[in-house]
């Protein structure tokens, strides 16, 4: 069984700055990409950044240039930096795991984010 702990969300002004955290645990043979997506409602759930495990890091186009993904491979966690945020950035952010077999993909409880002022 796989378990994503995220932490990091909260309430920011607009150009202000968080970071969200997640790390991963259990049985996990290898990891075929990790990062972040995000929701609001009424929404599809949208790719904010991934890394994938052969060495791609993908961004949505509406978070290049303010957020960042980062990893620590020993620990098996991810980041994300988000700067500049905007009201627009407010969504549920979620913390997603790719691993064999399958691939299956495993999500985090998610992390409220709101920018607001």
């Amino acid at each position: 069984q796989v378990q994503l702990v995220e932490s990091g969300g909260g309430l920011v002004q607009p150009g202000g700055s968080l970071r969200l955290s997640c790390g991963a645990s259990g049985r996990m043979f290898s990891i075929n990409a990790m990062g972040w997506y995000r929701q609001t409602p009424g929404k599809e759930r949208e790719l904010v950044a991934e890394f994938t495990m052969r060495g791609r890091t993908n961004y949505a186009d509406s978070v290049k240039g303010r957020f960042t993904i980062s990893r620590d491979n020993a620990k098996n966690t991810v980041y994300l930096q988000m700067n500049a945020l905007k009201p627009d950035d407010t969504a549920v952010y979620y913390c997603t795991i790719l691993i064999p077999p399958g691939p299956q993909r495993h999500w985090g409880q998610g992390t409220q984010v709101t920018v607001s002022s």
